[in-house]
């Protein structure tokens, strides 16, 4: 199961997560780890997408902890429904959903936290890769959210109970 911060743009106007921009690179970095979407669950901590008018653009706005909060019972459902063995908290907002608390991408990357009953892995959200000014910076990232997808991947198959 990958959870992410909440809808952006276009998958606010198509209904479903990840389609946009971001969803593009996930795609990639999935298909990099040797993941199929769709034998992945995606969803969003925050299940609506908040945005500030710049022009005649609706410009992506950090949603604030009440949101996160406001949405925790239908993340809850979720995974209560799907019952993943690994959870990758796209993000500081997924990770703060997921795991109850403030979350550093940087300090908890690369590692698996048992948290209820399943794994976590934080990781960086596609859309900070895109939003690197510098190249070598995004592939740096990119390269994390490829490692990290992988060990999910791992982690997933070593707990797979038939």
């Amino acid at each position: 199961m990958l959870v992410g911060e909440q809808p952006g743009q276009e998958e606010d106007l198509a209904g479903r997560p990840f389609v946009g921009p971001a969803g593009r690179l996930l795609d990639h970095a999935l298909t990099e780890a040797g993941l199929d979407r769709e034998q992945v669950y995606l969803t969003n901590a925050v299940k609506h997408f908040k945005w500030e008018p710049r022009g005649k653009r609706r410009m992506h706005k950090t949603p604030a902890q009440r949101e996160i909060e406001a949405c925790e019972f239908w993340l809850q459902q979720e995974l209560a429904r799907i019952r993943p063995r690994v959870v990758v908290a796209l993000g500081t907002t997924a990770g703060r959903a997921v795991l109850g608390g403030p979350v550093t991408i940087s300090v908890l990357r690369g590692r698996a936290i048992t948290h209820n009953d399943y794994l976590v892995l934080a990781t960086y959200h596609p859309s900070a890769v895109l939003r690197v000014p510098e190249k070598s910076r995004q592939q740096q990232l990119f390269t994390a959210l490829v490692e990290d997808l992988l060990l999910a991947r791992e982690l997933a198959a070593a707990t797979h109970q038939p």
